[in-house]
């Protein structure tokens, strides 16, 4: 019987982002938030004493700023070295728009797979074979997985992949493969690495998805770590999930219903910010609080947003680890005007028409053509982790609904 621990995308040093703008942000938190989940994972591997580790791709974050962040890497390749425990593993896009990364001098307990041709590591003492190809470029649009050795039927078989697989929305569709692909090789286990949010995908293999070590933004709230998978006589028989991040993002929405006062609210947002508190067993959180939903205190919301906000995040520091992200205001009053206007009134039609209002991210771009000049100019990391000029479905249900509420406030003056 052994154990292996499997880990993807790591991004070393990648800063946490939508806090730094905050006085009272947790800045020696963010900026270390990678290396202490990273250690997290190390130490893991000692404690559960792991025959190897997999590295399923994105181990850095693009160029360093200097060697510290290599030298760190192997540092802690040092504390397994000591321990006996191998680790494998393949570049991914990431990595590979790295130049520094390709000049560093691994430790001998480290394997990283050639980016020119798949390839195998054969672990004799666990009859274990481990396959796997590095990325070349930072985009790579070939299915990887074509020229991945057949499994030896004699040997515990492993693929270690950074892919789309089929497709994920939200992230580019790096070697994309099929799961019929992956079962054609004969292996026991699939690592892949890529997608940031935990999924497995199949247990006859197991082909799973470990998400990354430390949520690094609003879009990737919840728990963030590895997976630990038990091996006896040749068959999987354990696959765990094992927390590592070290800071937690969290997307609370609140329903107002029940309240009739801000002050109310409040407190029922303190009571919220301290379940949320237990569920990250003690772990400092980043809320992104949104109130949705029908209440007599909307217009109280809006008039006095600047002044909510702000006591918002003073009962967020009261709480101690607890920081406000963002304040996102999404209620609705219990019965919208529609002013003294007759059926043939243009206002009454104007105003059906603002109600009903929708436009997605291309009719932004469209409004202001030089964003996408503007935009084509960036560097491709600046918009990996968030296009300021592509929002998201929940960016852009946010500015539907500010846009809506303003046109309404001043159509609703007309009354």
């Amino acid at each position: 019987m052994f154990t292996f621990l499997h880990a993807a995308d790591i991004h070393l040093d990648s800063p946490l982002k939508g806090l730094e703008e905050y006085q009272d942000a947790p800045l020696e938190q963010i900026r270390l938030a990678a290396r202490r989940a990273f250690d997290n994972l190390v130490q893991l591997a000692l404690d559960e004493k792991v025959a190897f580790v997999l590295l399923a791709g994105d181990l850095y974050d693009g160029d360093w700023k200097d060697y510290n962040t290599g030298i760190y890497f192997i540092s802690r390749m040092g504390r397994l070295r000591e321990a006996g425990i191998q680790v494998i593993m393949v570049s991914g896009n990431h990595d590979a728009a790295s130049q520094i990364t390709r000049l560093l001098k691994l430790p001998d307990n480290v394997t990283l797979f050639s980016h020119r041709k798949a390839g195998s590591h054969l672990l004799e003492q666990y009859g274990v074979a481990i396959h796997g190809q590095s990325f070349s470029a930072r985009s790579v649009v070939d299915d990887l997985v074509h020229n991945y050795p057949q499994g030896d039927p004699a040997l515990f078989n492993i693929g270690l992949l950074h892919t789309s697989l089929n497709g994920r929305p939200g992230y580019e569709p790096y070697a994309p493969c099929t799961l019929d692909a992956l079962r054609s090789k004969g292996y026991r286990y699939w690592a892949l690495g890529h997608v940031h949010q935990r999924e497995e995908i199949c247990r006859d293999p197991w082909v799973v998805f470990p998400g990354n070590i430390q949520g690094r933004h609003i879009r990737e709230t919840g728990a963030k770590g590895c997976t630990l998978v038990s091996v006896e006589e040749g068959q999987v028989v354990k696959v765990e999930a094992r927390e590592l991040d070290v800071l937690r993002w969290v997307l609370c929405r609140v329903d107002p219903a029940g309240c009739d006062t801000l002050d109310s609210l409040s407190d029922f947002v303190r009571a919220l910010f301290d379940e949320e508190r237990v569920r990250a067993d003690g772990r400092p959180l980043a809320v992104r609080l949104i109130v949705e939903g029908v209440t007599s205190l909307h217009g109280q919301l809006h008039e006095n947003a600047l002044q909510w906000n702000e006591e918002i995040r003073a009962v967020a520091a009261t709480l101690g680890d607890v920081w406000i992200e963002k304040v996102v205001i999404k209620s609705r009053k219990r019965d919208e005007p529609q002013g003294d206007f007759t059926d043939e009134s243009p206002l009454r039609a104007l105003l059906h028409s603002v109600a009903s209002f929708q436009f997605d991210e291309s009719s932004l771009v469209a409004l202001v053509p030089e964003f996408e000049k503007l935009r084509s100019k960036l560097p491709h990391d600046l918009l990996s982790d968030g296009d300021p000029f592509r929002p998201d479905e929940e960016e852009l249900s946010v500015l539907r609904d500010e846009v809506k509420e303003l046109l309404m406030s001043k159509i609703g003056g007309f009354s």
